[in-house]
């Protein structure tokens, strides 16, 4: 029997602990992960582990059931919530039905009408969670997916397999409408390495399927179809702005995939693009990002342009060994960067039927070298030097002297791509962190205020603030705060709810609490006592 999870949330602590004790929560399905004693702690359980049922009271401090349930409603639509309230004031009923809330239950709560309505949502999980999980279901759902014409037109697009000019052609005929005016492609990888127990990999990735269908699908109006084992989809655009919310969105997905279908998602977005021609360049990027989970982890989107902003991807590096050994170089090790240039020599070689050719090919590897080295902010002296005379002496290399050569260039560009790639993330971290020291009392202050001005996603931002600080941006923006109040608390004699709009609190009454939470003592006593 599955077991569900509850949250309870009520500022009056004997009200939870009475319905803790009304029901044999476990013989019913649940059990109790914990309570809250108003919105705000609510939402911080919540982040550590997604509850099924939340069963909330309205009128609470600092923020109240309506609220928490909006603010869950849109983090996770999965969430049930039930309100139980001592007010039955049509209002109340009006914007519960609204956020599609299970019940409105009035206090005192009636221990049979509490389990005769844990028993419906248990029924409803159940069948929710049969659905998702039955493989004859999956079956029929993979039968029924998009027709085969659409997906081998979305497979051939991608692939860059139809010529431009026949484009509309296709979209005319096959029914699509994919008006843009950019476009975006997103790559959607599950993995095979982490199943959860009784399902295969193939039915996980059906189910992820759905779940994109159900969750992505409609909201970006995307084109979602299976290929070469991921699930792609091709996204239209307003504007280019609009990638940043898709990788915002797609960081949440992931979230959701771990939490309903027990699979490990990576999503990865490639650059946008302003005709359906150039969708297979986005689509080339947008697997090269997937491919950088083993830098970044699992179980998150990843945009390209935030992980390589600099770099610019020439159409002259065709070759199939050149841009193997290139992303060698970007994500491999030393030891693959040698193999790499171990491979390239001997195809370049391998190809060169005169002597005049082998060194006409040489001199192209350099360039291209060269090319890579400037677009991606690699300086150039210390891998090259300043000797004039390097095409020359590269040139009348042999096989042997070529491929050691070109692994040293290799591996000293690799050295500096990491150091960039630390130096970009560090930049903008300590951009954040000095905006916070000079701004730190702006009361609207915000994680997508401070991306905006950074130009970042905010799932990129939080991911790689916690990585650099050991800290999530609101947890360091509190710290500091309550740093700056018990300096003003001590230094000055200002009334305590001045001092709250100094740092940044509008509400005194919050300010006051999580200066408690923090200190263990209100702003007031912490001033008598340390004066």
């Amino acid at each position: 029997m599955s077991m569900y999870s509850v949250l309870m949330v009520d500022d009056e602590e004997d009200v939870i602990r009475a319905m803790m004790k009304k029901i044999d929560w476990e013989s019913m399905g649940f059990r109790v992960m914990g309570y809250a004693h108003n919105g705000i702690e609510a939402l911080d359980l919540v982040d550590s582990e997604v509850p099924d049922v939340v069963l909330t009271d309205i009128k609470m401090p600092y923020m109240d059931g309506m609220e928490l349930a909006r603010n869950l409603k849109l983090m996770y639509p999965n969430v049930r919530i039930l309100f139980f309230s001592g007010f039955d004031e049509f209002e109340y009923a009006k914007e519960a039905i609204r956020l599609e809330v299970e019940e409105y239950i009035l206090k005192p709560v009636d221990a049979e009408e509490l389990r005769r309505i844990f028993t419906k949502i248990k029924r409803s999980l159940d069948q929710e969670l049969d659905e998702k999980r039955n493989v004859q279901k999956l079956r029929d759902y993979y039968m029924e997916s998009l027709p085969l014409l659409q997906e081998n037109f979305y497979s051939t697009l991608v692939e860059g397999r139809l010529p431009g000019n026949e484009i509309a052609r296709y979209l005319r005929d096959y029914q699509i409408d994919m008006a843009g005016p950019l476009f975006v492609a997103v790559v959607i990888h599950t993995s095979t390495t982490q199943l959860p127990e009784g399902i295969s990999a193939v039915l996980l990735s059906e189910s992820v399927k759905r779940l994109a269908g159900e969750r992505l699908a409609g909201k970006w109006n995307a084109r979602l179809f299976p290929h070469e084992g991921n699930i792609v989809a091709i996204v239209p655009c307003a504007s280019e702005e609009d990638v940043t919310r898709i990788t915002d969105e797609a960081e949440s997905f992931c979230r959701m995939a771990r939490h309903v279908s027990q699979a490990v998602v990576t999503i990865g977005i490639g650059k946008i693009c302003s005709d359906l021609s150039e969708v297979p360049e986005s689509y080339r990027e947008a697997r090269e990002a997937v491919s950088y989970r083993a830098l970044y982890g699992a179980g998150k989107a990843i945009n390209i342009t935030e992980i390589a902003p600099g770099e610019e991807r020439n159409a002259d590096n065709t070759q199939k060994k050149l841009l193997s050994l290139f992303k060698a170089v970007k994500m491999g090790t030393p030891e693959t960067v040698k193999q790499e240039a171990r491979d390239y020599v001997e195809e370049m070689t391998a190809g060169a039927v005169s002597l005049s050719t082998h060194r006409f090919m040489v001199m192209e590897l350099v360039s291209s070298l060269y090319r890579f080295a400037i677009s991606n902010r690699i300086e150039t002296e210390p891998i090259f030097g300043e000797d004039e005379s390097l095409f020359r002496n590269v040139t009348n290399m042999d096989t042997e002297q070529l491929t050691g050569w070109l692994s040293e260039v290799g591996i000293k560009m690799q050295e500096q791509l990491q150091n960039i790639r630390t130096d970009g993330a560090q930049s903008f971290v300590t951009r954040a962190i000095d905006y916070v020291r000079d701004n730190y009392g702006d009361q609207e202050l915000t994680i997508d205020k401070i991306c905006g001005i950074l130009g970042v996603s905010a799932a990129y931002f939080s991911t790689t603030f916690k990585k650099e600080t050991g800290k999530t941006f609101i947890n360091y923006l509190t710290d500091y705060r309550m740093e700056q109040a018990v300096q003003l608390l001590i230094e000055k004699d200002e009334k305590t709810y001045v001092i709250a709009s100094q740092v940044g609190y509008s509400d005194p009454a919050y300010f006051s609490y999580v200066f408690k939470k923090r200190f263990g003592v209100s702003p007031t006593r912490y001033r008598r006592e340390n004066k």
